[in-house]
């Protein structure tokens, strides 16, 4: 019992309603401090509405409103008593006439004396009966506020008319899909996940809004006040009321503190509050785990409550849908196929015989997954069998697994031609898949605290196998022509469903997940009947399931070298074609907003030169001679109808080896068209256009101008302010002192290529700065967006010597943030060093960038340089990652 101090001590007189105020503050203090003492927030939320009640009495009397036949109602929230520490005060005055002249002036007392108060928030609203039946008629928000009215003080006769005007103006087939349309549209709102990095604890799927959902149905047609009251009816056991209170109050619990630290109604749980709030709930870590270890644990609470609350919400509106609302309409007639003794088929969704079916015969649980994945007729399960699945699920156990019968089954479902995904994703909802495989249940939830995993692990590897589906669809064969048709000549498409599920399967341990998982899959796929070898490639896609992309976004794949030496670690083209379309697939699942064309670029590159030196004998040396040959035969075929090959080769004898080797026949066309164009003309030369045929979104800018020591650092100084993203640099020196640069640059507006007038400033722009060879633009400076500075990347730099290009490769990864590459060219141009190329990736909030560097004069440093360098590139990182901990 929470006992507060009584309004009375406070407010000594009517006059004296600003007193108030300070009785609010107290007995806020005093929630709180029966709050840390162990009181249940549920008591804590139901005090604090009963307060407010006690106040608006004394207001209501102080205005002289009793002497009326008026009805002041709490709705929303507090109507339903559930008012955390800045929750909006919903009320509304309700009259069975129209409003007299004398009652507007003791309502506009009332409402004046609200604001008085002061740390009142009151959504107010003035109606008349009528009023209400016109507006709930057309507007779903009053109905379900008046569903939820509850009279606080005045006229008693009142209190039936809420409830009752809603019954009049909805039915309950309009009102239960009207609300499910909301609810839809609301799912979509928040990307139709519970698993969102910043999720809102209210309204996301999964949030209170879904608890409020069950109970608004319900109470409309149950006519209960709580949503307890249903157990009675029969409607949810207890065993399922007991899921909702206790994940009711985990959110409640959640949403009291946002609310203490933000001062104000935030229902967001952002990156801002998450470690704080972590700690509050008692999460910490130990000494060899990582920092973000408590956030990651209290976010897997959350992620799996939320789930908890989904699948309820799903189940007991459903069966509502069906137990109620379907049988009542006047044109129904059930309709009912048999399949066999444990199943049948009732108005399209899958149904069991009896009520013992899964008890009985516990194949059954996956036989209904069988059935979902193979019957395109078959739209979903009945509300009545889910709850005896996901009760059934929980016995599973190591008998279950071991049964030679339950394994054939769960193969037929990853063997299944269609509805993988859904089939899987109603198996790890109801329960079924986290006990059949028990390292998936244990990664289901886990979120990776950064900004590149934008998906709980379990959810990104249902997307994985989604993406991986799509690639037979031709709707998808467009966005992925290359992959598609790779991935609908595997031989076995269930070996990368496997290798999909696995792949992931280990992280939250410890460890390399991948060496982890590899070992998970081994021994699963063993047991369910797969031969050694195909449990080896299983295995191997789990454990190289990183390399393709590492491969193709942080090394120079247009090394002929880079390329063999992935070859050969594939070994063939089975191996790089299940490989191929496991990572495409899983980059996607992993955040889709970073797949671009760019990155599409790239790994079919690295698979198209893989499967060429695969398929032309992985023992025959690169024949480095032959490749430069070709480049330039077929660059020269492009040029042959414009320019005399006298001069095309006076332009090419001024550049290396090197430079024909990695680029393409159509760029080294399209450079030497340009610089014979140029001719003498001593300015600089930028050029641009769509980067290829394959990377739309991804733009080429060709510079050719005489060569400065701070030529990188001024033109990604220059691309910065222009909002450029440079994703790749190649700079060439020819042997006249004129540098050839190709940058590839990602637009953040999307509008370079399409806008003339952009194009011509970016042009303009780079060309006045590099006719300054004196001057270096500087750095822009730009606010740190918010969720960055929650970060703390360990700031790495390492070089290391590349004999075969006879330069320095230096790797630096830190937080990424405006103006880095710049601030990194910079450094660079400061030590006197000469920058080749430069690989950029930006993974989240990480930024992994390599470049390949000598001093003047192409000398690269010595060991005792690199090591003084290398500190110091470090310390300035360490100062940029300072700035941003200042910012925060």
């Amino acid at each position: 019992m929470i006992n507060t101090l009584p309004l009375e001590n406070y407010v000594k007189s009517n006059h004296d309603i600003k007193a108030i105020n300070q009785w609010r503050s107290d007995v806020e203090n005093q929630l709180q401090a029966y709050f840390d003492q162990g009181q249940s927030i549920r008591e804590v939320i139901l005090a604090r509405s009963n307060l407010i009640d006690e106040a608006l009495k004394f207001l209501w009397q102080h205005a002289e409103l009793q002497t009326t036949n008026l009805g002041l109602f709490a709705v929303g929230g507090y109507g339903r008593r559930e008012m955390l520490p800045y929750s909006d005060v919903d009320i509304m005055i309700l009259s069975e006439q129209e409003i007299s002249t004398e009652q507007e002036q003791l309502i506009s007392t009332f409402i004046s004396s609200l604001w008085d108060v002061g740390n009142f928030k009151p959504a107010i609203s003035v109606r008349t009966i009528q009023d209400c039946v016109t507006q709930a008629t057309n507007d779903l928000t009053v109905a379900t506020a008046l569903i939820e009215a509850r009279l606080i003080t005045g006229n008693a006769q009142l209190a039936k008319w809420p409830r009752r005007i809603v019954s009049q103006s909805w039915t309950d087939k309009t009102f239960f899909d009207a609300k499910m349309e909301e609810q839809a549209k609301r799912y979509a709102q928040h990307n139709h996940t519970e698993s969102n990095l910043e999720p809102d604890i209210k309204n996301a799927p999964g949030g209170i809004r879904d608890i409020n959902q069950i109970g608004w149905i319900a109470k409309r047609h149950f006519r209960v006040n709580r949503i307890y009251d249903l157990v009675h009816l029969g409607f949810i056991s207890e065993f399922e009321l007991s899921v909702l209170e206790e994940a009711e109050c985990f959110l409640w619990e959640i949403r009291h503190y946002l609310h203490l630290m933000t001062k104000r109604d935030e229902n967001r749980l952002l990156f801002d509050y998450q470690r704080d709030i972590a700690a509050i709930f008692g999460y910490e870590r130990a000494e060899d785990q990582s920092a973000n270890y408590p956030i990651e644990q209290f976010m897997k609470r959350y992620y799996r409550t939320a789930q908890q609350v989904t699948t309820l919400n799903e189940i007991l509106l459903a069966y509502f849908n069906e137990s109620v609302i379907t049988p009542r309409l006047p044109d129904y007639e059930r309709k009912i196929e048999e399949i066999n003794e444990n199943f049948k088929i009732v108005d399209g969704k899958l149904a069991v015989q009896h009520h013992k079916v899964f008890s009985e015969n516990p194949s059954a649980i996956l036989e209904i997954f069988y059935l979902l994945a193979n019957r395109p007729n078959i739209e979903g399960i009945r509300a009545r069998t889910l709850r005896l699945l996901t009760l059934s699920s929980k016995y599973i156990d190591q008998n279950f697994r071991d049964n030679p019968a339950h394994q054939a089954l769960f193969m037929s479902i990853i063997r299944s031609p269609d509805r993988l995904y859904e089939t899987m994703n109603a198996m790890k909802r109801y329960g079924v898949l986290g006990n059949y495989i028990p390292a998936f249940g244990q990664i289901m939830g886990l979120m990776q605290y950064d900004l590149f995993h934008i998906y709980t692990v379990d959810a990104h590897t249902l997307l994985l196998l989604r993406n991986l589906n799509r690639f037979k669809d031709p709707e998808f064969t467009k966005d992925f022509p290359v992959v598609s048709s790779v991935f609908q000549r595997l031989a076995r498409r269930d070996i990368v469903y496997l290798a999909a599920i696995f792949h992931d399967i280990a992280k939250g341990r410890g460890g390399d997940h991948s060496e982890l998982g590899a070992s998970d899959a081994i021994s699963f796929c063993r047991a369910h009947g797969l031969t050694e070898r195909e449990c080896n490639l299983v295995a191997w896609l789990v454990k190289n399931h990183l390399g393709m992309s590492v491969t193709a976004q942080k090394r120079d794949i247009s090394d002929p070298d880079i390329v063999k030496l992935f070859a050969e670690k594939m070994g063939d083209m089975e191996h790089l074609d299940y490989l191929y379309v496991l990572t495409v697939a899983d980059i996607n699942a992993t955040n889709p907003t970073l797949w671009n064309t760019w990155r599409a670029s790239l790994m079919r590159q690295l698979y198209t030169h893989a499967r060429d030196v695969i398929r032309s004998g992985l023992g025959r040396p690169v024949d480095y001679q032959m490749l430069i040959e070709d480049t330039k035969f077929e660059a020269s075929e492009l040029l042959v109808n414009d320019f005399s090959l006298f001069d095309v080769e006076k332009v090419w004898q001024e550049l290396g080896d090197e430079y024909f080797l990695k680029e393409s026949a159509d760029e080294i066309a399209w450079h030497t068209r340009a610089i014979l164009q140029h001719g003498d003309n001593a300015s600089p030369l930028v050029l641009m256009r769509a980067h290829r045929k394959y990377a739309q979104d991804a733009v080429q800018i060709f510079i050719y101008t005489q060569d400065q020591p701070n030529l990188f650092a001024t033109t990604v100084a220059i691309l910065d302010r222009m909002n450029l993203d440079v994703q790749d640099a190649r700079i060439i020196t020819a042997s006249t002192a004129f540098s050839l640069d190709t940058y590839v640059v990602l637009d953040r507006f999307g509008t370079l290529l399409t806008d003339p007038e952009r194009e011509e400033t970016v042009v303009e722009a780079l060309v006045k700065a590099l006719s300054q060879s004196d001057k270096y633009p500087g750095l822009m400076q730009r606010r740190i967006p918010r969720q960055l500075r929650h970060f703390d990347i360990e700031n790495k730099v390492e070089i290391t010597f590349n004999e075969a290009l006879n330069q320095n490769m230096v790797e630096i990864a830190t937080l990424d943030h405006p103006g880095l590459l710049a601030k990194v060219g910079g450094l660079f141009m400061m030590q006197g060093l000469d920058i080749h190329s430069a690989k950029i990736a930006t993974l989240g909030e990480r930024a992994e960038d390599i470049f390949y560097v000598t001093k003047k004069d192409s000398i690269p440093m010595t060991d005792e340089e690199s090591q003084t360098f290398a500190a110091q590139l470090k310390a300035a990182l360490d100062e940029a990652s300072h700035q941003v901990c200042i910012q925060h």
